[in-house]
């Protein structure tokens, strides 16, 4: 086969102006990511050999060499792991082939500054080497192939694949250094980058070709190590090998669960949120080890979904070596695994967030992870009151975070729910004309602006026997909870009961169609109108949603409440109880109906009936129509 000329997807591209050019204040950490690949390489063989071992019969010790070529100005970073073919090249280092890629690619503002910490959250792994080299070929051999590969790129767009012989089983990453980057043909220099970012790889990394080469790493699995051996700076090290991460974490778990069943755990939390944190798959990125041989990073029953975000590994004393993948997924040792998993886990977060020495910290964990914590509200019962207790709300009675332990403690007398607004936008929600009657009561409202909040409150339904309740809805009843910002409005402020009923009477016939009631409002204070939903109907914000994503076609009918206190209102009962229903209170009365859209951000279905009837009421007003 000749050598064919390809093309980068075009994000790779991007990613490669940016990481060679912008990335890293320290260019030393391209080694660690090369050596992470190679050490991922080893243990992906080390699997695949249990069931068939002749994939490494020719060559069964593992290992990583480092080899500097000073007349040739070339570093080689050489792995006799799982390697590749053709098409294992094109798709690792042509394209990201990772679920996510697009929406992160449009986070990328084009300032280099602004998007550094968005790349790190990515990770770039191989890409790194082009920081240091003018040119990086990369010759690979997959484990059970006979036909060897050369890929070549000086990372401006384009990359040659072609055949290669005698090409040794694994990969070998041949970086051809920048004229300024000699440094990295040094053995001490190396010995030093190893020792700082890879000392915890469990596989020798050896300088030199030679037969008795030294190791430059310890070549022992952190995890298997007392943790008062393990410095802070190892863990966080091991933590940027096994996340692939560029953060440092915000908490490390490291333990060992003795008994029945016997596992090492060594996890972390990110300081950063992964770009892929939403993705449909919700999978985790935690490694499963069957006493020290990696098996998988795909391990289902190992996790539940909403603590995706954590990464490390588990290593169990127990589970048979050469479980295969899918017997993992029905395997009770690893059910029993996942639960201990869970409840440390669970513990230790709660720690933090009873902590108040730890408040400003948990609200940085909260903001990054909380909506994943918010799913195992509705698919772990088990474990429902331990995450309930890790909850966190913005509210309109607080500028930070607050518990709905803080919130039932703070309760007004003679409210009986937990109220909650939700909605697309902090600030807009508390804008919002249905908080109004709220805010005067002095009755803090939870503001929840994560889409899965829509979800979790039916199936929780209630804590500490107050039921949550909508603010958005009819039935939310303030009439025993007494004002505190405002002084009862007098009667004579208000219409007479005859006169309001007119006027809700030909607001009824002028909206037939389009309202399901209008009612006299207890929560506005401050505007004339407002939309709400029916108690039983779903909530207004839901239903935006679903017809978002196209799965809600038609929507119920919403009930208007009008403010008997407002001036307009006012003005339009005594128009109501003079002439019943007039051309002036029509216009006005679907006027009133599309500024209650407008304020729910809903759509006006007739915009040319809108701009026509509101020119009309202005012209009238300024005198200016008969």
């Amino acid at each position: 086969m000749s050598e064919e000329r390809l093309s980068f997807q075009a994000e790779v591209s991007r990613l490669l102006d940016m990481v060679a050019h912008s990335l890293y204040s320290e260019k030393e950490v391209f080694l660690r990511e090369l050596i992470s690949n190679a050490s991922d390489a080893c243990d992906r063989l080390r699997y695949a050999a249990l069931t068939q071992p002749e994939l490494s019969a020719d060559d069964p010790d593992l290992k990583i060499r480092l080899l500097a070529d000073a007349d040739a100005k070339t570093l080689t970073v050489a792995d006799n792991g799982i390697g590749m073919n053709r098409e294992d090249l094109i798709e690792n280092l042509g394209t990201i082939a990772r679920s996510g890629t697009a929406a992160f690619m449009n986070k990328l503002t084009g300032d280099a500054k602004k998007d550094i910490g968005l790349i790190g959250q990515f990770g770039v792994g191989f890409y790194s080497a082009f920081m240091v080299s003018e040119k990086v070929e990369v010759l690979t051999r997959k484990a059970g192939e006979s036909q060897g590969w050369r890929w070549v790129s000086d990372g401006r767009g384009e990359f040659t694949v072609s055949e290669a012989e005698d090409a040794p089983r694994g990969t070998r990453v041949v970086l051809h250094l920048k004229a300024d980057e000699g440094e990295f043909l040094e053995e001490h220099r190396l010995r030093r980058i190893v020792q700082k970012y890879s000392d915890h790889i469990a596989l020798p990394i050896l300088f030199g070709d030679a037969a008795d080469a030294q190791a430059l790493n310890k070549a022992s699995a952190l995890w298997t190590r007392s943790k008062n051996e393990i410095t802070a700076d190892e863990y966080k090290e091991f933590y940027h090998h096994v996340g692939h991460a560029f953060d440092d974490p915000w908490l490390t778990l490291h333990w060992r669960a003795e008994g029945k069943i016997e596992y090492t755990s060594l996890l972390f939390v990110p300081s950063a949120k992964p770009f892929d944190l939403f993705n449909p798959d919700r999978r985790h990125r935690v490694k499963l080890y069957v006493k020290r041989v990696f098996i998988t990073d795909e391990a289902e029953g190992l996790l539940p979904p909403y603590l995706r975000f954590l990464r490390g590994v588990v290593d169990s004393e127990d589970l048979p070596l050469n479980i295969s993948r899918e017997m993992l997924q029905h395997n009770p040792m690893l059910a029993k695994i996942r639960a201990g998993i869970v409840r440390r886990v669970l513990g230790d977060l709660a720690r933090k967030a009873d902590d108040a020495e730890q408040a400003e910290s948990y609200a940085s964990f909260w903001e990054n992870f909380g909506a994943v914590l918010k799913e195992g509200l509705y698919e772990d019962y088990e474990h429902r009151e331990q995450l309930t207790r890790l909850m966190r709300f913005r509210t309109t009675g607080s500028d930070g975070l607050v518990s709905l332990d803080d919130y039932v403690g703070r309760m007004k007398e003679g409210q009986d729910a937990i109220f909650y607004i939700t909605g697309d936008d902090i600030e807009a929600l508390r804008r919002s004309p249905q908080l109004e009657g709220f805010k005067a009561r002095g009755v803090e409202v939870l503001l929840l602006t994560d889409p899965v909040d829509e979800f979790w409150i039916p199936s929780v339904s209630e804590y500490k026997e107050k039921k949550f309740k909508s603010v958005t809805r009819g039935g939310a009843d303030l009439s025993k909870i007494k004002a505190e910002s405002e002084p009862e409005k007098k009667d004579e402020e208000k219409p007479a009961e005859n006169d309001l009923g007119s006027l809700v009477a030909a607001l009824k016939l002028t909206l037939a169609d389009s309202v399901k009631d209008v009612r006299i409002s207890e929560r506005l204070t401050d505007s004339p109108v407002c939309l709400v939903a029916d108690e039983g109907d779903m909530d207004m914000h839901l239903e935006r949603l679903l017809k978002q994503h196209r799965q809600l076609d038609g929507g119920a009918k919403r009930i208007l409440e009008v403010n008997p206190t407002h001036p307009l209102i006012r003005r339009l009962t005594g128009m109501a109880a003079k002439d019943g229903i007039s051309d002036n209170i029509e216009d006005v009365a679907w006027l009133l109906l599309d500024q209650a859209r407008i304020v729910e951000g809903e759509p006006i279905p007739d915009p040319a009936a809108f701009s026509r009837r509101l020119a009309l009421v202005m012209e009238k007003g300024l005198g200016l129509a008969a």
